[in-house]
């Protein structure tokens, strides 16, 4: 690296504030990010500028190695972050930030670190001795355009999967009749009669003349109390600190269904001196709710499709206990939780001062309303939203599979394997 990059040691002084000079952090993926802070380091302070290489002394081997971007023209830096600058007569900028992403690039600097357990640190002078492959410009310029290029592929099946997966939820909106409203036009309104419109504002007497009709459910509403024998909770005892051994007993935690689905890795393991309750066992069909959270999680729904034996809901869990006569759909009422109108009724039902664990009580989830069609339709319109599912996630892995292909290869151009 010593024949590729020159260190900078160029000084910086301020008197008072950094003013326009940016400090940075750099995060264990390389990504280069600007730091919250006006006042000046304690002690020698250094330049970097766009496209300088930096690098933590402590975290580099960890991966926190990245180049400054165009956005960042003066950032400070204290001694503990080297500053390399490239010889861009060899080094195309897009290949150097890629090179140093690469597994083996990472390996043989983990290897350069040295001192005490905990505190090793890489040295300029140790980052310096890596050898690196060098292909010529015209070379790295066809390597990062491949690259890149596998890069657009991807990110063009990922937004595709996303437009699945919305076009399947606001088909399921708009069976319900709960689609949320078209636009607003945007122009004056002018008001006859009072009486016309839902309310005296500018949004109120446009959606009155543009959208009177608009959003009218096709379904009964219904309470989910009426739907529902019960909601029940389980049990929280003190439990160990990792996830239950396959034949241990475990107890859920709240993020077991804080994404919309039901996750059996989020738990803990019941500690042997206590006896377990089987009767908080989750099983497939199971509709989990969750009551407790911050406020974008409490109301998190997930539907057991399948799970491990022995494990058992927490306290802040509830399982919806359905009534015999299957008027209500599991998986349908798991969809149903993440409809924007409901989402409304439970975020305005929270109680608990905390911002970081928010509550809803059982008779406030007990009167949450929404549309509910005959049995027949709730299973058709599942199995239609578990089609688009499939496709979207067919989708998003053709968009994975696309970038490690890509990576693998980029790699495989430059490292022997195994080397």
């Amino acid at each position: 690296m010593r024949e590729l990059l020159t260190e900078r040691k160029e000084p910086v002084r301020v008197t008072g504030g950094l003013g326009d000079w940016k400090p940075i952090t750099i995060k264990f993926s390389g990504e280069v990010l600007p730091r919250d802070r006006a006042e000046a380091f304690k002690g020698s302070m250094f330049a970097a500028y766009p496209g300088d290489v930096v690098f933590s002394k402590i975290d580099a081997r960890n991966g926190a190695v990245g180049l400054i971007p165009a956005t960042m023209p003066k950032v400070v830096l204290t001694p503990e972050y080297p500053v390399m600058v490239p010889d861009l007569t060899k080094l195309r900028p897009a290949y150097l930030h890629y090179l140093l992403r690469a597994e083996h690039f990472r390996h043989d600097l983990q290897r350069q670190a040295s001192g005490t357990s905990g505190r090793k640190r890489v040295t300029p002078e140790a980052f310096l001795g890596l050898c690196v492959p060098l292909p010529t410009l015209d070379e790295q310029d066809a390597l990062v355009s491949t690259y890149e290029a596998s890069m657009t592929q991807a990110a063009d099946k990922e937004a595709e999967a996303a437009r699945i997966a919305l076009a399947s939820q606001r088909a399921f909106e708009e069976a319900l009749g709960v689609a949320p409203p078209p636009p607003l036009p945007n122009r004056p309104a002018f008001i006859a009669r009072f009486k016309d419109v839902e309310r005296w504002s500018h949004e109120g007497v446009l959606r009155a003349i543009a959208q009177p009709e608009h959003a009218k459910a096709k379904w009964p509403l219904m309470l989910l109390g009426d739907l529902i024998e019960d909601l029940e909770n389980g049990w929280s005892p003190q439990c160990l600190d990792h996830p239950a051994a396959p034949e241990r007993w475990g107890v859920l935690k709240v993020g077991a269904v804080s994404f919309g689905y039901f996750n059996q890795q989020e738990n803990k393991e019941l500690p042997p001196k206590l006896t377990p309750r089987p009767r908080y066992e989750v099983k497939a069909g199971d509709v989990i709710i969750s009551r407790a959270n911050v406020t974008r999680y409490v109301g998190a729904c997930g539907y057991v499709e399948a799970t491990r034996p022995k494990l058992m809901l927490c306290d802040k869990l509830f399982r919806v206990v359905f009534k015999p006569d299957g008027q209500l759909d599991g998986q349908f009422l798991t969809a149903v939780m993440k409809l924007p109108t409901v989402r409304e009724q439970i975020e305005t039902r929270l109680t608990g001062t905390s911002p970081t664990m928010k509550n809803i009580s059982k008779p406030a989830l007990l009167e949450l309303q929404f549309p509910v069609p005959d049995p027949d339709t709730q299973r058709k319109l599942m199995d239609s939203m578990a089609q688009k599912s499939k496709a979207s996630k067919a989708t998003a892995s053709e968009a994975g599979e696309l970038r490690r292909v890509a990576w693998a290869t980029f790699e495989a151009a430059l490292f022997e394997p195994g080397a």
